[in-house]
């Protein structure tokens, strides 16, 4: 199970001590996901042999500008290993949700954002994921934490409906912050998404990790066809 974090200076904590804890709480990775302009110094490599979990290089594209975001998608799709779409307002979750080269959607229903049937639709045919961020469920109280859970509720049923990839994530932005999947998957029990639900949600951002891995591998020209080996060895 992989976590989707926000380091230093994104967030109050470093890319090491983000993983340290995630080691320590069972985690097989965490996927380093700053906002665009608030990217993180870190060597992915050390950082992992250093705590023995994985450390995917990822962003998070913050603009409510269609045209500039779809220039930062560019740029960045063969840059960072998961890209991610900063969610909440409705153009954006739309441009999100149709573009093939988003790997997440991250906290769609933040703000005034909302998913209907049309961009879980279109969600499911390009292979985006939609993030659930459970962290105004864990940090929220009174009223934004009823509404929190409300918009968590509706996200799940229509993204049953349609069979619409998605993560799970406690959006930490300190490993303080950090929360162990039992944990996750003990408050997904209690609001009605379930644990198992919850837990899958967690590995989904390995299997999207592997997925881009080996799409970014020299071998790679599209899903299911590679080069045999004895054309990639020169």
């Amino acid at each position: 199970m992989y976590e989707g974090v926000h380091a230093h200076p994104d967030g109050d904590a470093t890319v090491a001590r983000h993983a340290l804890m995630a080691a320590e709480y069972g985690y097989n990775g965490v996927v380093v996901r700053n906002h665009g302009g608030r990217q993180a110094d870190y060597d992915a490599e050390l950082v992992a042999d250093a705590h023995g979990v994985d450390v995917v290089q990822g962003i998070e594209l913050r603009t409510d500008d269609r045209s500039q975001l779809a220039e930062l998608v560019k740029r960045y799709r063969g840059e960072r290993t998961v890209v991610c779409v900063h969610g909440g307002d409705i153009s954006v979750n739309r441009f999100a949700c149709e573009e093939p080269r988003v790997d997440v959607l991250a906290h769609p229903m933040a703000g005034d954002g909302d998913v209907n049937h049309v961009l879980a639709k279109a969600a499911a045919r390009n292979g985006v994921r939609l993030e659930f961020d459970i962290g105004p469920v864990l940090r929220a109280t009174g009223g934004d934490r009823v509404q929190a859970l409300r918009s968590l509720q509706k996200l799940r049923d229509i993204l049953d409906h349609y069979e619409t990839p998605y993560v799970v994530s406690g959006n930490p932005t300190s490993h303080l912050a950090l929360r162990a999947p039992r944990e996750l998957a003990a408050v997904g029990e209690q609001v009605g998404l379930g644990a198992e639900w919850v837990r899958e949600g967690l590995r989904e951002w390995g299997r999207l990790t592997e997925r881009n891995r080996e799409r970014a591998a020299e071998s790679f020209i599209q899903p299911g066809v590679r080069l045999p080996d004895d054309e990639t060895d020169g």
